[in-house]
């Protein structure tokens, strides 16, 4: 199939190119290359997909509309996989416009083309982020999520609210995951096991919010993106029978919504036990308070993806985090 990949020098993007192209398919590669985290790192993931020939990449903004519309024309796209966007929870309270010109802007621009020549199947990155500070676990797609943190998990919110439209209107095969703490090799330097991993080895403290007192549900990369291939294969139909309580289906439209983790929420100082014995380091610790925006606790419904695609992250804690300490030292000589 032709691929139009957005985000494929991000990681998640970048593992996910990969794999489409081992598998035989070609990939054109959109991304922006902007400053949030080291360029370098972003042009080493685009340096490894340019080894297969039937990978084509190009630099480009999401928001520019003229150019992506040249792209996309271009590429002919069978599925489209959306997963480039302003990353961070954080950051959003740093530099909030970012986050309503790349999620927003750019995803508008992206299911516009998509409404001028239609794909077999558009899927679309989602985030855990927009359940908030729900407690009633675990989280299924159907439960409500209106009351969003921050303003990176709004702006999710609103791409999932957009691309619902859409393929109300225009008949669009659309289906939406919604990631949980996605971690393993060539990953993101502003994430909590990246940070860790980079500061044990280098014998600084480790910043533990709210004194350790969290839980997160850990979803390995290679599980992740298996998920995503899968998904790719069944898009959704509109008025569909339910398959399990959970299912996402809209009644409305051919859009659906998937959580991807793997409803194994693992406690933060079992988290960085791990990273301590990857790495054989122990950790300084510096015990910090709860910071804004943040969830004492996610956990996947794992039951609607299973009904799906009959499959479900299941990569142990410590064998991925052992293959992201591996890569880093190997990456960064550490």
């Amino acid at each position: 199939m032709r691929c139009l990949v957005t985000g494929t020098a991000g990681f998640v993007g970048f593992h996910l190119a990969r794999r489409l192209l081992e598998l035989g398919h070609q990939v054109t590669g959109i991304d922006g290359m902007t400053p949030y985290y080291d360029r370098g790192l972003k042009q080493a993931r685009h340096a490894e997909l340019a080894h297969f020939g039937s990978f084509r990449s190009h630099v480009c903004m999401l928001e520019e509309a003229d150019r992506l519309g040249a792209l996309y024309e271009q590429a002919a796209p069978d599925i489209v996989l959306h997963l480039a966007a302003q990353a961070g929870v954080r950051y959003s309270l740093e530099n909030p416009r970012a986050y309503i010109e790349s999620n927003i802007v750019g995803s508008f621009n992206l299911v516009e083309l998509c409404r001028r020549s239609r794909p077999r199947h558009l899927l679309i990155a989602s985030t855990s982020s927009v359940y908030g500070d729900s407690t009633d676990f675990p989280l299924a797609e159907t439960a409500p999520a209106n009351h969003p943190l921050t303003l990176y998990a709004a702006s999710k919110k609103a791409v999932e609210a957009i691309a619902h439209s859409y393929a109300h209107l225009w008949d669009i095969p659309t289906t939406l995951f919604r990631f949980f703490t996605v971690y393993g090799p060539w990953g993101r330097p502003d994430m909590a096991y990246f940070k860790f991993t980079e500061r044990i080895l280098a014998g600084r403290p480790i910043d533990i919010y709210n004194h350790g007192q969290m839980e997160r549900d850990f979803t390995y990369i290679d599980d992740l993106v298996e998920a995503i291939v899968r998904l790719c294969d069944v898009p959704p139909i509109r008025g569909s029978l339910r398959t399990v309580s959970t299912d996402s289906s809209s009644p409305a439209a051919p859009y659906r919504i998937v959580n991807i983790g793997g409803r194994h929420p693992v406690k933060l100082l079992d988290f960085v036990a791990e990273i301590e014995r990857a790495t054989a380091r122990k950790a300084i610790r510096n015990y910090m308070g709860m910071q804004p925006g943040d969830v004492l606790r996610t956990e996947a419904s794992t039951d609607f993806i299973d009904a799906l695609i009959g499959y479900r992250p299941a990569t142990p804690l410590s064998l991925g985090l052992g293959e992201f300490v591996r890569w880093y030292r190997a990456y960064y000589r550490a």
